[in-house]
């Protein structure tokens, strides 16, 4: 399905994916970890919990670098400021979690599960395309998580390349900079309609990836198509069919 007839999966040179949520199963897999260190403890909520201070505590940073104040904090830090508001919330303290074990907690986002077409469809993709992530996540948890999922990328592209999140133009242009591309040489694939609306408005090619499940199967995700994208998947495997890979 395409948003434009004049759309030429030929033009593209490079496919930059979002992470969490469009490559990886956020909520499972925190919901499972939560559950391992924490017996007793709803995952599922809590993983929900800590997933909606994202939003929040990246753009207080943004706000504190445009006041210049501070500097940039990597995604790491962030999950791990969020964890402990969570962990206050749920009335669990350090008697159930220590300071280790906290770490080792928070490093869950490092140890996500991939969806069950992800590996299959990059690989399909790595084969036309140079794919790589473009993502809030810090250099590190990105390696970390695609040596343990098996994620194919030619590079790790992240906002701490940039210097700033998502949806900043600085972090969809820089995919571009990093290659040498004008933007429209660039697709952007993504399981969020803001994320992709953002790097449209940047010039970049746009697809979007449903994933009905992301905050898990009790709450069904609304993945009605968008005419403004270039393309609307099911999963990877599917892009990877229209682009004809």
């Amino acid at each position: 399905m395409t948003a434009s007839n004049v759309f030429d999966p030929a033009s593209i040179e490079v496919i930059a994916f979002d992470v969490f949520g469009t490559v990886v199963d956020w909520h499972s897999g925190i919901a499972a970890e939560v559950e391992r260190l924490l017996p007793g403890t709803d995952g599922s909520a809590f993983a929900l919990a800590w997933r909606a201070g994202y939003q929040p505590a990246m753009k207080a940073v943004m706000e504190r670098l445009a006041e210049g104040e501070g500097g940039f904090t990597l995604l790491d830090e962030l999950h791990l400021s969020i964890l402990e508001t969570v962990l206050a919330d749920f009335s669990i303290g350090s008697e159930r979690l220590d300071r280790a074990a906290k770490r080792e907690l928070n490093r869950a986002w490092h140890r996500l599960p991939a969806w069950p077409d992800a590996v299959a469809g990059l690989t399909r993709l790595k084969r036309r395309y140079t794919i790589c992530p473009l993502s809030n996540g810090n250099i590190g948890l990105l390696t970390n998580m695609a040596k343990r999922a098996g994620l194919p990328w030619d590079c790790v592209l992240s906002a701490e390349v940039f210097k700033a999140y998502k949806p900043d133009p600085r972090t969809y242009l820089g995919v571009a900079g990093v290659f040498d591309l004008p933007p429209n040489r660039v697709m952007l694939a993504a399981a969020h309609h803001n994320d992709l609306a953002a790097a449209r408005h940047c010039g970049l090619a746009t697809a979007y990836i449903e994933r009905p499940a992301e905050f898990g199967p009790s709450r069904p995700k609304d993945v009605s198509p968008q005419p403004d994208n270039d393309l609307h998947t099911r999963d990877i495997g599917h892009l990877a069919d229209l682009l004809g890979c």
